[in-house]
């Protein structure tokens, strides 16, 4: 296994700290956050925020390193491989909403708010799904009506990564009676707007640790100021949503990673009929599968992040990483658990934990299926209508 090929020496110290960080600080106290569902605590927030974990693509000029995405994906990996809440944090501030910000927003709104999330100060969530609008994005509901000065905001979110617990919320919304996604832009929330409540936490079969609830808007009126993308600008935020896509590859690569880790290590320690379970050939065969999926997943998500550099990556690319990379997760975690037997069963391996988490990022940012109609309009040149006629 060759994961530090081709990285730069700032990029295989970078790679060698953040393993430091998940190794010494989180490993120890993952587990007890996953079953006890505990929120990535505030004091960690800031302690990744002074290792510079949350401004690495973020502009110089606002406090960040203006780094390539590679660099936060290499970051997001090795939290990730330990405790996907600490990763979480670090793939908000890099991949989340917030780099529409960075690319699309004011002057005044990324003074606003792209200093404090590299500082630890605040974060950004990002409200696109709905109760009935979940792949079918564009049948959102949500408004936004211009009175005034103001923007009064009306409907509810659900699936809210960060829900309840951000600071700031990037919605997504209609802002004109336009069909589909001609009427669709965003505005920036706070949390703290009146008329934003928020449902009961989510109780999930993973992502524990990591807030999620509903936003619920009734008249929330917010500064006309807050735009940051007008209505027909559905492309621009789902060309930006491409790097948060990035992450979610990256999240599972780092659980296929894992689970490759521990399965390596446990057939070497296990015996059975006299020997070590690995110099069976079946389990060698396994093994070997579930290598060659995750160093798949690896080179479709290098690819797609070296395109990008500093910037955009492109669609196609993006698309085939973050399919490829969901279902690898969902294969070797499964693969991991056989192979440990009973224990892969327990959660005292952690196994188990990793696997509930595969199929969580498989879910967010664009389901497999999804993805693979977007696959398919890059290959034919056209967007392919999925609603009936």
């Amino acid at each position: 296994m060759s994961e530090s090929a081709s990285l730069t020496p700032e990029q295989t110290a970078l790679r060698a700290v953040a393993r430091e960080v998940a190794n010494d600080v989180y490993a120890p106290l993952a587990d007890e956050w996953d079953a006890t569902r505990t929120l990535f605590p505030d004091a960690e927030i800031k302690r990744l925020a002074e290792l510079g974990f949350l401004g690495i693509c973020l502009p110089e000029e606002y406090g960040g390193s203006d780094a390539p995405l590679m660099d936060a994906l290499i970051v997001i990996e090795e939290l990730a491989k330990v405790c996907r809440p600490a990763a979480f944090e670090v793939f908000e501030a890099n991949v989340g909403p917030v780099r529409v910000l960075q690319f699309y927003g004011t002057p005044a709104q990324c003074e606003a708010i792209i200093p404090k999330v590299v500082s630890g100060q605040t974060s950004v969530g990002i409200g696109i799904s709905e109760p009935d609008a979940g792949s079918g994005a564009t049948d959102m509901r949500t408004s936004a009506r211009l009175d005034g000065d103001e923007y009064v905001i009306n409907g509810t979110k659900r699936w809210i990564s960060g829900g309840g617990h951000a600071g700031n919320y990037l919605l997504y919304c209609r802002l004109n009676d336009s069909p589909g996604s001609k009427a669709i832009g965003a505005i920036l929330v706070s949390a703290d707007t009146p008329g934003l409540s928020f449902g009961a936490p989510e109780k999930l079969m993973g992502f524990r640790g990591i807030a999620s609830a509903d936003l619920i808007f009734e008249d929330a009126r917010v500064p006309k100021e807050n735009l940051v993308i007008s209505a027909g600008g559905f492309k621009k935020l789902f060309g930006v949503f491409s790097i948060e896509r990035m992450g979610n590859a990256t999240m599972s690569l780092a659980l296929g990673q894992a689970a490759l880790e521990k399965t390596i290590a446990y057939t070497q320690e296990r015996e059975q009929f006299g020997r070590p379970i690995y110099e069976f050939q079946n389990v060698q065969q396994s093994v070997a599968d579930m290598a060659i999926d995750v160093e798949a997943a690896r080179l479709l998500i290098k690819r797609a992040a070296l395109t990008a550099g500093n910037g955009l990556p492109d669609t196609y690319e993006v698309s085939l990483a973050k399919v490829y990379s969901n279902e690898m997760a969902k294969r070797v975690t499964d693969m991991a658990m056989q192979l440990h037997g009973g224990n892969g069963y327990t959660e005292e391996y952690g196994i188990e934990r990793l696997h509930r988490d595969s199929h969580g990022w498989a879910i967010a940012g664009g389901t497999p299926a999804m993805q693979r109609i977007r696959i398919a309009s890059e290959i034919y040149g056209k967007t392919i209508n999925q609603r009936s006629s």
